[in-house]
């Protein structure tokens, strides 16, 4: 007599994957409903049914799905948004980041949806346009929430503590996007002067903050590309934040033109993703780039590829580390010529 078969029974994430694209909904759905903007205090569905004019029922079910997966709290009836998701995702605060979400799924939604065509068939004989310049300028826009949400502040405190950093006079952002860094930065030292270097829209948005940061004395912008044209030179301190991926190609070229680009002792650091465990680690990162890789376009830095560009053109030392940020973890590697 055949005998089904004898399985350990232990909880699979199998099951829970099939989840992953309402979870995915669930939170795009709250954002553009600005669900959260509503959720500072304890609501009952009843009252979130009656702001928004949706379906009580359906409300009612939507809320206890947010609550499931941790971005909404209940107690008696009643939600309101955890700790982080006021933080993150209430438009009222200076962390939001909710349209850079909505934004980074829209960008990789068309390689979602074609997924199984590209592992089937391969990436598309022409390699995909990842965006123009006015799309990153949206993205740079919306990614600067990102930065201050804590980052460019633990990056600047870190920076500052780097041997000579008191007797700096210009640092460069390079990649620089928002410019939030390069404020940051320049904030945390009495006298040092900065340069934003990214596509000429993008600049334009770097310039906004600066405005608004009140640093127009302290912080100029370099409209261009940074793999082709003149980066300027004499920085003390130069800074790239996950933009060598773009050049990933001629990292040892790009690195080579940081490098004739500092004054003597000068300091190069970058702040990029490392993948680990035979590129399978930390899921995030990994998950993120399928939507370019896929297509063709893989950015992935294995981990110490960043520090070892460094040490092959010739920095006379290079120090590294991992740092946690919100995304996730980073590696920080710090090189002085």
């Amino acid at each position: 007599m055949k005998k089904l078969p004898d399985i350990d029974l232990q909880p699979s994430p199998v099951y829970d994957l099939l989840n992953g694209s309402i979870k995915t909904q669930m939170l795009l759905t709250a954002i553009e409903l600005n669900l959260f903007d509503f959720l500072s205090s304890q609501k009952t569905s009843e009252e979130i049914a009656m702001e928004f004019k949706t379906h009580l029922a359906n409300t009612g079910l939507f809320l206890d799905g947010l609550t499931a997966v941790g971005l909404l709290k209940k107690r008696g009836g009643c939600y309101w948004n955890t700790g982080a998701t006021e933080t993150m995702l209430n438009r009222s605060s200076p962390a939001y980041v909710g349209e850079m979400l909505l934004m980074t799924h829209r960008m990789s939604a068309e390689t979602v949806s074609r997924m199984t065509q590209l592992v089937r068939n391969g990436p598309p004989s022409k390699a995909p346009d990842i965006g123009g310049e006015e799309i990153w300028a949206g993205y740079a826009r919306v990614l600067a929430n990102y930065q201050r949400s804590g980052v460019a502040r633990k990056m600047a405190g870190t920076v500052s503590q780097i041997e000579g950093f008191s007797s700096f006079k210009k640092m460069l952002d390079l990649g620089g996007g928002p410019g939030l860094f390069c404020i940051a930065m320049v904030a945390e030292h009495s006298a040092m002067n900065g340069t934003i270097f990214d596509r000429p829209a993008i600049v334009k948005v770097a310039e906004e903050f600066i405005a608004e940061y009140e640093m127009k004395d302290r912080i100029t912008t370099i409209g261009g590309d940074y793999l082709n044209d003149p980066i300027g030179e004499g920085y003390d301190l130069i800074w790239t934040s996950a933009t060598l991926n773009f050049v990933h190609g001629n990292l040892t070229r790009m690195v080579e033109k940081i490098y004739d680009a500092l004054a003597p002792g000068g300091v190069f650091v970058s702040l990029s993703d490392g993948v680990l465990d035979e590129r399978t680690r930390p899921a995030v990162y990994v998950l993120s780039n399928l939507a370019y890789a896929l297509p063709g376009q893989d950015l992935m830095f294995n981990s110490g590829e960043v520090a070892e560009a460094m040490k092959n053109v010739g920095f006379a030392s290079v120090e590294s580390t991992v740092v946690a940020t919100p995304m996730m973890p980073m590696e920080l590697d710090m090189a002085r010529k």
